[in-house]
C-alpha cells in the first residue's frame, strides 16, 4: 500500500459529491415525473371545467364538430386554448392558469360578460393559430367547397393578419345562431302587421313627422332640426381626444330632418323584401340609371342580426353602399329626398346644443374603462349608463332605442349602440384643410373610405364622445366573405355599424 498517496479526506469528499450528484439526479427525475404528471392532470378536460364554470361551455363543446363528428375524434380543451409544445406551451399555460385561478377565487362568475368574451377580438387571445394548423395540415382537401377553397386561398396568400377563427369562430363551441353560409331565407317572411300604409306621410311644413313606408306597416319618426351654427370637433384640452378631431371649426348648417333612431330591422327588411335579388350573384351588379332600376342586396353571408333578434333593434352588417341604396329606395317609395347625414349634420344632431365631450355632463377620463385601476375597480358610469349603450352596459349586443334617454334634440342612440355611416369620405386632415367658417360642408371630394360616427355597443366611453371620429374599413370587414368577388351589400366582419337617415327640406310641398 502506498501510504504516500493515500488521502482519506479527499476520498471522502469524492464520495460525498457522488452521493449528492445521485441524490440530485433522482430528485430531478422525481420532479420531472411529478411535473409532467401535474401538467397532464391540469390539462385534462375535467380539470379545465373545474375552474371554467361559464354557462353552456361544456354543452356547446359537445354539440360542436370538435366533439360531435363522423370520425369520432375528440378535440380537447387545451388542444385549442393552448399552443402546441415548442410554441410557448408552458408559458401560455402558466399565464392563463394564474389568470383563471385569480378569476375563480376573486370574481363572481355570474357577473362576467360571457357574450363579450365570445366576440372574435377577445377569442383571438384564447385560441392559438398554431394549434389549429397542427391538426388541420391540409387546407385544400378534396371535400372542400368552392367557397371554402376561395377562403383558404385568401388565407394563405393574404398579407393581412388572419386567424382561422375569423371564419371558424364557433367550431369548438356550437352556436345555433352562427351561420357561415348564404342565408337564402333571410328576410323572406314579413312580420304580421295590423295596418298597411297606402300612402307615405304628407309633409307641408317644417316640423316633426312620422314617415309611413307604403305597402307595409312600418313607420318611423323624423325630427325637424332648425339650421344653426356650432363648433365642430374637439378642443385641444378635451380629455382622450384624437388628432383627427381638430382644429375646431365654425360650421353653419341649413335646417334638415333626421331620424329619431337608427334604421331598424323592420325598416331595412321592408327594403330588402322589395328589392332583394335572391337569384343574382355578386358579379351581376345592376347599375342604377334611375330610381326605377333599383336592385337591392343579394342574400347575406351568415346571420346579419347575429341571432340577437330583429324588429326594433338597429339593422347592422350592411355595407355603406347598401345603406346608400336604401336611401334611394326610400326616396322613391315616399317621394321625399332621403340620404345619409353629412358628418357635420351628424355631429350637430348628436351634440343637441352642447359643446362638452358628451351631450350630458361627464369627464371621459373618469368614464373610460382603460387603465389598470379602471379595470380593477370598474369605471364610473354616472350619467352615461342611462344615455348610451356602450361596452359597459350593452352585454355585447345591440339594444332597442327605447333602452336609453334621448339627447336634448329628442334623438336616441346618437352615441353608442351602433356606429353610424355618414355621407362624407374620411380624411384625417379634413378639419385642418377647412378650418375656417363653412356652410353645409360635405367633406372631401373623393376618398377610399367613409366616415362613421357615434361609437357602438363595443366602444369604450372615450369613443362615444360627440367629436369622436372613425371610418369604414372595407377590406378587413370582408375577410370571411368567401365569395369572388366579395359582397358589395354585406360586411361579413363588422357587426356594430348601422345608419340613420336625413330628409332634405326640398321634400316640403310648400317651402
Amino acid at each position: 500500500m502506498n501510504l504516500i498517496n493515500y488521502h482519506p479526506r479527499a476520498s471522502l469528499s469524492r464520495r460525498r459529491r457522488i452521493v449528492i450528484l445521485l441524490t440530485g439526479f433522482i430528485a430531478g427525475i422525481i420532479f420531472l415525473i411529478s411535473g409532467k404528471t401535474a401538467v397532464k392532470y391540469t390539462s385534462s378536460d375535467d380539470y379545465c371545467k373545474s375552474c371554467h364554470v361559464h354557462p353552456f361551455a361544456e354543452q356547446a363543446w359537445k354539440l360542436s364538430t370538435h366533439y360531435n363528428n363522423g370520425s369520432g375524434t375528440i378535440v380537447h380543451c387545451t388542444q385549442c386554448h393552448l399552443p402546441p409544445e415548442g410554441h410557448g406551451y408552458l408559458y401560455a399555460k402558466s399565464k392563463h392558469g394564474f389568470k383563471d385561478l385569480y378569476g375563480y377565487l376573486f370574481k363572481d362568475s355570474a357577473s362576467i360578460n360571457w357574450e363579450e368574451k365570445k366576440l372574435l377580438e377577445n377569442a383571438k387571445g384564447f385560441v392559438y393559430e398554431e394549434s389549429c394548423k397542427k391538426c388541420h395540415q391540409n387546407l385544400f382537401p378534396v371535400t372542400l367547397s368552392v367557397n371554402g377553397g376561395n377562403a383558404h386561398l385568401f388565407y394563405t396568400t393574404s398579407n393581412e393578419p388572419l386567424n382561422c377563427i375569423n371564419c371558424h369562430l364557433n367550431v369548438g363551441h356550437y352556436d345555433r345562431n352562427a351561420l357561415h353560409a348564404h342565408d337564402t331565407l333571410f328576410g323572406v317572411s314579413a312580420a304580421a302587421n295590423k295596418e298597411v300604409f297606402a300612402q307615405p306621410a304628407s309633409v307641408t311644413e317644417f316640423k316633426d313627422f312620422t314617415e309611413n313606408i307604403p305597402g307595409t306597416g312600418v313607420s318611423f319618426d323624423m325630427v325637424a332640426l332648425p339650421g344653426g351654427t356650432f363648433k365642430m370637433g374637439s378642443p385641444d384640452d378635451e380629455p382622450l381626444r384624437k388628432n383627427d378631431e381638430g382644429p375646431l371649426r365654425k360650421v353653419e348648417l341649413s335646417r334638415f330632418w333626421i331620424a329619431r333612431t337608427e334604421v331598424t330591422w323592420d325598416e331595412y327588411l321592408a327594403f330588402f323584401r322589395a328589392t332583394g335579388s335572391q337569384g343574382r350573384t355578386e358579379g351581376q351588379v345592376v347599375k342604377m340609371k334611375n330610381v326605377d332600376a333599383i336592385s337591392g342586396a343579394t342574400p347575406p353571408w351568415g346571420a346579419p342580426d347575429q341571432g340577437w333578434g330583429k324588429g326594433k333593434r338597429p339593422a347592422i352588417t350592411m355595407s355603406w353602399h347598401a345603406a346608400s341604396v336604401y336611401c334611394q329606395w326610400l326616396s322613391k317609395v315616399t317621394g321625399k329626398k332621403y340620404r345619409l347625414p353629412t358628418e357635420a349634420e351628424w355631429e350637430y344632431a348628436c351634440r343637441g346644443g352642447s359643446q362638452t365631450p358628451y351631450f350630458f355632463e361627464g369627464n371621459p377620463k373618469k368614464l373610460t374603462s382603460a387603465g389598470f385601476l379602471r379595470k380593477l375597480l370598474g369605471p364610473d358610469t354616472t350619467g352615461i349608463g342611462s344615455r348610451v349603450v356602450y361596452q359597459v352596459n350593452s352585454s355585447s349586443k345591440t339594444k332597442e332605442s327605447a333602452s336609453v334617454k334621448p339627447n336634448p334634440f329628442g334623438l336616441r342612440n346618437m352615441s353608442g349602440n351602433v356606429s353610424e355611416f355618414c355621407l362624407d369620405f374620411y380624411s384625417a386632415d379634413t378639419y385642418k384643410s377647412d378650418s375656417t367658417a363653412v356652410i353645409d360642408p360635405k367633406g372631401p371630394a373623393k376618398g377610399k373610405e367613409h366616415v362613421i360616427r357615434g361609437g357602438s355597443f363595443k366602444s369604450d366611453a372615450r369613443d362615444v364622445r360627440s367629436a369622436s371620429r372613425d371610418f369604414t374599413k372595407t377590406k378587413p370587414w370582408l375577410v370571411t366573405d368567401p365569395q369572388m368577388p366579395k359582397s358589395i351589400w354585406w360586411y361579413s366582419d363588422c357587426i356594430d355599424v348601422g345608419f340613420r337617415v336625413v330628409c332634405e327640406t326640398d321634400t316640403l310641398v310648400n317651402h
